[in-house]
């Protein structure tokens, strides 16, 4: 088997050339041309005689195809690149377009030129799709599943949208294996440092290393937006499974992956503090206006009842599981 992985560099796109080379595929991956060394999250699989690394710009269809050109007898490909920082596509709305949601098309695109119909494709769509938007079940809880509509409330979310209903055309209007994985928070160790959970825990190494006993009145505050917002949190090495998964299937199909339990980064930060022996850590967290989103998502909670059923996937670590991993890896 062989698979083609836009995006390979991230923390997704590591985990899944793990998952793939662990199961024998060929594994191209597509990096962006890059003044620094941007394979750090793979540089333990680089000697890997099943793992080839090639440029491409996945905002060039021309690039695309030529990828696609050359590597025709790929069996799978996973479009996992993205502009994917919220805070960022305010800033960057545009170029946030043209990675996130014109990249998917290109990609689509020169599959049907290209003529390869028996192709699989994934389609890295996201929980930030859902914006403000849930449904309620029996017992009043608020969920998003796979029935629940999109209300994006950022330029990325907007984008995500836009490729995930082109993966749902042309899987239906040319009859591609196409499907589109919601994924829910998922982090872990290689999760990049400017987002909320590995800022915490990059902060909290940091602060360890620092020598705490001595040095904490002098050591900067960790400095976050809105600690009440509520996320689905999972750990990235579970979800890239359910990638996978996906991908196996006869029928193309669209699943929200998740852990179906939704916590506060208040809560996280709880986890994190009590792991290094802080029970108050209200000294050392600045809540800092400049890290405030302009428009707000304040809860997402996944139900993962199809992925379950017709995957039978389910995540394997908790959500204490996962912030301890991530704290253990900053604390080395």
């Amino acid at each position: 088997m062989k698979a083609i992985i836009f995006g390979i560099t991230g923390q997704d796109g590591s985990h899944l050339a793990d998952l793939l080379l662990e199961k024998n595929y060929e594994v191209v991956g597509v990096c962006r041309r890059s003044s620094t060394n941007n394979t750090g999250r793979i540089k333990h699989i680089l000697d890997d005689e099943k793992l080839k690394l090639i440029q491409g710009d996945i905002t060039d269809a021309h690039s695309i195809n030529n990828i696609l050109k050359e590597h025709d007898d790929v069996d799978e490909i996973y479009n996992l690149a993205a502009q994917s920082h919220v805070a960022v596509s305010f800033k960057q709305p545009g170029l946030t377009w043209d990675i996130t949601g014109k990249g998917c098309l290109n990609i689509l695109q020169s599959i049907v030129d290209r003529e390869m119909l028996d192709v699989r494709f994934y389609q890295a769509s996201s929980s930030e799709m859902f914006g403000k938007s849930y449904d309620i079940d029996r017992e009043q809880n608020k969920y998003q599943d796979e029935d629940t509509k999109f209300l994006p409330q950022s330029p990325y979310a907007i984008a995500k949208c836009a490729a995930h209903y082109i993966t749902r055309l042309y899987r239906e209007g040319y009859g591609l294996h196409a499907s589109s994985g919601i994924l829910f928070n998922h982090e872990g160790p290689r999760r990049g440092e400017t987002f909320v959970t590995r800022k915490i825990t990059k902060w909290i190494g940091d602060f360890v290393k620092s020598g705490r006993s001595n040095r904490s009145k002098d050591f900067p505050k960790l400095r976050l937006g809105n600690l009440e917002a509520f996320r689905d949190w999972g750990y990235a090495g579970d979800y890239v499974e359910a990638m996978w998964m996906m991908l196996q299937k006869d029928k193309p199909e669209d699943y929200v992956i998740c852990t179906g339990n939704t916590h506060t980064i208040r809560e996280f930060l709880d986890v994190a503090f009590s792991h290094i022996k802080i029970k108050d850590w209200s000294k050392y967290v600045v809540q800092d206006p400049e890290f405030y989103r302009p428009a707000e998502v304040d809860y997402l909670r996944g139900r993962n009842q199809k992925a379950q059923n017709k995957l039978h996937w389910e995540p394997k670590h908790s959500f204490e599981d996962l912030v301890k991993m991530m704290v253990d890896h900053d604390t080395r």
